[in-house]
C-alpha cells in the first residue's frame, strides 16, 4: 500500500475512535505517490482555464477569449510536453519520474486526459456558439447565407484568397507535399468527368495576418463564415471541371524541442538559427482530423507523417484550432466584454515629474504591480530617464522576451547618447527566437554591446542596472522583475517589479552582469539569490530554518507564490517543513506537484490556484522567521529547469512599506472567493463559491486597491489606507480559519 493511500484510509476513522487511531506511520518522502504529475496537473490547470469559459459571471466576448486561450495552451502542450515525452520514448528512456511514471505511461495518460477534455471544449464551444448568436454575432455556414452574400464572398474569394492558393497534386509523380506547423489543410478527393480514377490533393488553408483572417465578415453585421468554409465552397475556380468527390480538414502539430548540438556550435547565434530551420521540419506529434475523414485517407494521412495511428490521431468535431476565436474576442462590443482596465499611476510617480532617480534616492525602493500599475510611466520611463540623464554612464539589461518600442528605442538612444550599454539577449527564449536575433542585431548595428548570456543556461532573470554619478560618487540603481521587458504582456500577466538603489544588492547586480558577459561567477552574493549557483540551496535552507524555529517557538510560516512547482527537492522539503507543524501556504498557477491535505504529513498546508482575467506571472518567497520575517520577488518558479539551468535572479524587499504591500497581495488572494480554486489532497480543484455574486475577485480587489492608492496618496493619506486595507483582509483571512 502507498503512503498516500495509508495516510488516506487513516483519516476515514470516526471521531468516536480517535484515541484508537496508532500516530500516523512514519512517511517514505520519496513515495511516488506523494508526488502529482507535471503533465497532468498542467492539464487540470487548462480545465481550470476552461472553467472561465463557462462561467455565465464571465462576460461572453471574454469566455470566448478564455476558450482560445486554451486551445493555444493546449496546442503549446503538444509542441514542448508531448513532443519531450516522445523524445525521451524514442531516446529509449524507461526510467520513472518523480512521480512514478515512465515517459511511456505518462504520453498515454496524457493523450486519454486531451482526448476526454477535446469533449468538453467542443460542449463549450457550441454553448458560446448559441449565446452568441443571442447578441447577433454568428459564425454561418456558407450554404445558409442568401445568395446575394454569397456572390459578394465568391467574389472576395476570387480577388482577395484565390491568388494566394496552392493545390498540390498527391501522386507517384507528386511527392507527399510537406505540412506546416498547426496551418488549416484540406484534403480534397477529386476526378475527371466521366472518369473513374480518384486523384487527390492538399490545399493550404493560408490564415495569416497578411492574406486573410480565419473569419470573414459578411458585409454590415457580426455574421462570419470560416476561410476553411470559403474555400471549400468555391473549389470549383481551383480545380475547374473536375468533380468532387470529398473534402476533410486536417491539421498538424509538431515537436517544439529541437535539441541542438552544443559542443559542435561555433557561434550562439548561428545555432539558434539552425534550431529554428530544424523546428520548421520537427517531427509530428499530433494529427488532428475531420470525423467523416475516410478511413483509408486518415491511414494514408498517418503512415505518410509517421504516426501511430490509434495514439496521435485525433478526431476534431466542429472547428478546428479553436485559437483562432481571439479574433471573435476582440468584436467591439462593450457589453459583451469585461470593463476596460486602465492602470493608475504609482503614487509616487504619479505627480512627481522630478528625475526618477532623485525619487528613488529620496523616497527608497518602489514596488512596481502590473497590471494594475502602467508599464509606461515606471519601467519605461526608469529606462528612458537613464538614456537621456546626462549623469548615467551605463546601463545593462536582460531580455528574454521583448517587442519593437520604448524599451529597445531607449537602449539604443543611450548608446547614442555616448553611453556604455550593454544587453545580454536570451536567445534561446521558445518561440521568440526568431524575434530575439533580429532585436540582438539590430541592438549590434547601434553599438550596444549584445551578448548571448552563458552556453548551457538559458538566462530568465528580468533585471536593468544603471550606474549613475550621483554628486561626487558612482550610484547604482536597479529594476528586479518577475516579469519580461515587453509592455504587450505588461497589460495581460500580473507582475512584480522593484526600483532600488541598495548599495548591497548594486554591488551583487555589477558582479553578476560581470558575469554574464565575462566568466567565473562569484564565490556568493550579499543580498540575491541566484540560480543556479546559491538560489535553491538558499530556499532549502530556509525552508530548514523554518522547521528549526518551528520546534522551538512555534508559528513556524512559509508562504509562496509562483506559476509552478515542479522541482522534487522543494517539495520534499515542504512536506517536511509541513510534517514538523509549519504552515505551509502556497499559491500555484499551473504545475504543482505538492499535495495538500494528507493526514499526518500535510493535513494543514494549503495550494491556491487563482484565474482571471490577467495571467498570474508573479513570484513571492516569504518566510515568518521567528519574527524576522523575510520577502523576496524574482524570476524562477520552483522548477528544476529554473533552479539549476537558468540564470534567475530573486531579490529580498527589505523596506517595510513594501513588505506591507507584499503581504496585502498575499492575503487578497488567500482571501478571495471569487477565482480562487483550492487543491485537495488527490490533487482535484475546487473553486471556491462566494456568499453573493457581488463579491470581487483578488484582481478585481488589486484593480481597487491601487485606485484607491493613488486617491489617497493625493491627499497624503496613502500609509493609512494601506494599513487599514492590510487589516481588512488579515481579519477575512482569520475568519475563514476559524470558519
Amino acid at each position: 500500500m502507498s503512503t498516500i493511500q495509508a495516510l488516506t484510509e487513516d483519516a476515514t476513522y470516526s471521531e468516536s475512535t480517535a484515541e484508537e487511531i496508532p500516530p500516523p506511520p512514519e512517511v517514505d518522502l520519496d513515495d511516488p505517490s506523494l508526488y502529482l504529475s507535471r503533465e497532468l496537473t498542467w492539464l487540470a490547470f487548462n480545465r481550470r482555464v476552461l472553467h472561465e469559459a463557462e462561467d455565465p459571471r464571465t462576460p461572453l466576448l471574454e469566455r470566448v477569449k478564455f476558450l482560445a486561450i486554451v486551445s493555444s495552451n493546449l496546442d503549446e502542450f503538444f509542441m514542448k510536453r508531448i513532443g519531450g515525452l516522445k523524445q525521451q520514448i524514442a531516446a529509449g528512456v524507461h526510467t520513472p519520474g518523480v512521480d512514478g511514471r515512465t515517459p511511456v505511461q505518462q504520453l498515454r495518460e496524457c493523450q486519454a486526459a486531451v482526448r476526454a477534455f477535446q469533449s468538453d471544449l467542443r460542449r463549450v464551444y457550441v454553448e458560446l456558439m448559441a449565446e452568441l448568436e443571442t447578441h447577433g454575432v454568428c459564425i454561418c455556414p456558407y450554404h445558409e447565407l442568401a445568395e446575394a452574400e454569397r456572390t459578394r464572398l465568391r467574389e472576395h474569394f476570387r480577388a482577395n484568397i484565390f491568388p494566394m492558393l496552392t493545390p498540390l497534386a498527391m501522386d507517384p509523380a507528386h511527392p507527399f507535399p510537406f505540412i506546416s506547423n498547426l496551418a488549416l489543410n484540406l484534403l480534397v478527393t477529386l476526378r475527371y468527368p466521366e472518369g473513374n480514377e480518384v486523384h487527390m490533393a492538399r490545399v493550404k488553408v493560408p490564415v495569416h495576418k497578411d492574406v486573410s483572417k480565419r473569419f470573414i465578415s459578411v458585409v454590415g453585421s457580426h455574421t462570419y463564415v470560416t476561410l476553411e468554409d470559403l474555400i471549400i465552397n468555391n473549389l470549383d475556380m481551383l480545380f475547374p471541371g473536375m468533380e468532387f468527390v470529398s473534402c476533410a480538414l486536417f491539421r498538424v502539430t509538431r515537436n517544439a524541442i529541437v535539441e541542438p548540438d552544443v559542443e559542435a556550435a561555433n557561434d550562439l547565434l548561428e545555432m539558434i538559427e539552425s534550431e529554428l530551420r530544424e523546428r520548421h521540419f520537427a517531427p509530428i506529434v499530433r494529427l488532428e482530423i475531420d470525423p467523416g475523414m475516410e478511413a483509408t485517407h486518415r491511414g494514408m494521412l498517418a503512415a505518410e507523417l509517421g504516426l501511430n495511428e490509434a495514439e496521435d490521431v485525433f478526431e476534431v468535431e466542429g472547428l478546428f484550432a479553436l485559437r483562432d476565436l481571439f479574433e471573435i474576442a476582440a468584436i467591439d462590443i462593450p457589453e459583451l466584454h469585461d470593463r476596460p482596465h486602465r492602470p493608475v499611476d504609482h503614487p509616487l510617480l504619479a505627480n512627481d515629474r522630478r528625475n526618477i532617480f532623485h525619487i528613488i534616492r529620496e523616497s527608497g525602493p518602489i514596488l512596481l504591480q502590473h497590471p494594475y500599475q502602467p508599464f509606461s510611466t515606471s519601467v519605461e520611463r526608469f529606462l528612458r530617464t537613464a538614456a537621456e540623464d546626462p549623469k548615467v554612464l551605463a546601463i545593462k539589461m536582460t531580455l528574454y522576451r521583448t517587442s519593437a518600442g520604448a524599451i529597445l528605442d531607449s537602449l539604443i538612444q543611450a548608446a547614442r547618447n555616448g553611453k556604455q550599454v550593454a544587453v545580454l539577449v536570451e536567445l534561446k527564449a521558445r518561440f521568440d527566437e526568431a524575434a530575439n536575433i533580429q532585436w540582438a542585431r539590430r541592438l549590434e548595428s547601434e553599438g550596444i554591446h549584445v551578448t548571448y548570456g552563458v552556453m548551457g543556461l538559458k538566462t530568465h532573470s528580468k533585471l536593468i542596472f544603471v550606474v549613475r554619478r550621483d554628486y561626487s560618487q558612482l550610484r547604482r540603481y536597479y529594476h528586479i522583475g518577475t516579469g519580461n521587458y515587453h509592455p504587450g504582456t505588461a497589460k495581460l500577466y500580473s507582475d512584480l517589479g522593484m526600483l532600488g538603489c541598495d548599495e548591497d544588492i548594486g554591488q551583487d547586480l555589477t558582479e553578476l552582469f560581470n558575469y554574464l558577459t565575462g566568466y567565473s561567477p562569484p564565490p556568493s552574493y550579499r543580498k540575491i539569490l541566484v540560480a543556479p549557483y546559491n538560489l535553491k540551496r538558499a530556499i532549502l535552507d530556509k525552508i530548514n530554518r523554518e522547521i528549526e524555529h518551528h520546534k522551538r517557538n512555534g508559528g513556524g510560516c512559509i508562504q509562496m507564490k509562483m506559476n509552478a512547482l515542479e522541482d522534487p527537492d522543494i517539495t520534499r522539503a515542504l512536506y517536511k517543513a509541513s510534517r514538523a507543524g509549519v504552515q505551509v501556504d502556497l499559491i500555484v498557477r499551473d504545475t504543482c506537484r505538492f499535495r495538500p491535505g494528507i493526514p499526518g504529513l500535510s493535513e494543514r498546508a494549503r495550494v491556491v490556484s487563482i484565474v482571471g482575467r490577467f495571467l498570474e506571472h508573479a513570484r513571492i518567497l516569504y518566510f515568518r522567521n521567528a519574527g524576522q520575517e523575510e520577502y523576496y520577488i524574482g524570476s524562477a518558479d520552483m522548477m528544476r529547469r529554473n533552479l539549476e539551468s537558468r540564470v534567475e535572479v530573486h531579490a529580498p524587499v527589505e523596506s517595510p512599506e513594501l513588505r506591507q504591500e507584499l503581504r496585502l497581495i498575499l492575503d487578497v488572494q488567500f482571501s478571495d472567493t471569487r477565482s480562487a480554486w483550492d487543491m485537495d489532497a488527490n490533487g482535484h480543484y475546487t473553486q471556491r463559491t462566494p456568499e453573493d455574486d457581488s463579491q470581487k475577485g483578488a484582481q478585481e480587489t488589486l484593480i481597487s486597491l491601487a485606485e484607491k492608492r493613488l486617491a489617497a496618496a493625493a491627499k497624503h493619506k496613502e500609509k493609512k489606507v494601506r494599513s487599514r486595507l492590510l487589516s481588512h483582509f488579515q481579519w477575512r483571512l482569520r475568519e475563514k480559519v476559524q470558519a
